[in-house]
C-alpha cells in the first residue's frame, strides 16, 4: 500500500479513485492531481512507479490543504461561529440542522433518537 499525507491508498484501485480515500481530496481534486502529476491515463496505484507516487505526494502536501489540518481548519470556523454568537454557531452549540433544514418531523440523524415529552399524548375526548 501506498502512502500519502498518512493515509494508506489501496493497490488494488485505479489512482483517482485511491486519492478520494484521503480527506479532503474528492474526484475532481484527485483527477487535478493526477493531471498535475503528469501521469497519463488512471493506472492501477501498484502499476504506478516510485517517482510517480513521490510526485503525487509532493503534489498534495505542498497544494491541498488535507486529513488533520482541514479538520483543525473545519473545527477552528465552527468555534468562530460559536464564539461570536451567531446563528449557525447557535444551531452548532445545540446540535441541530444549522442550514435550514426543518427540523419539526425530520432531522433525526442530527437530532439523535426519539425522547417521549411528558404531556404531549393525545387524548380522546369523552361524552
Amino acid at each position: 500500500m501506498a502512502i500519502i499525507s498518512g493515509v494508506n491508498i489501496p493497490d488494488n484501485k485505479r489512482v483517482e479513485v485511491s486519492l478520494t480515500g484521503i480527506f479532503g481530496i474528492g474526484p475532481y481534486q484527485a483527477k487535478d492531481i493526477i493531471d498535475k502529476a503528469g501521469i497519463i491515463g488512471n493506472p492501477h496505484v501498484r502499476d504506478l512507479e516510485d517517482r510517480d507516487l513521490s510526485r503525487i505526494r509532493e503534489i498534495v502536501e505542498r497544494e491541498k490543504t488535507v486529513e488533520g489540518d482541514l479538520k483543525r481548519d473545519i473545527n477552528q470556523n465552527i468555534r468562530r461561529l460559536m464564539d461570536i454568537g451567531s446563528y449557525r454557531g447557535l444551531r452548532h452549540r445545540r446540535g441541530l440542522p444549522s442550514r435550514g433544514q426543518r427540523t419539526r418531523t425530520n432531522g433525526r440523524t442530527k437530532r439523535g433518537r426519539r425522547q417521549t415529552v411528558a404531556g404531549r399524548r393525545h387524548t380522546v375526548a369523552k361524552k
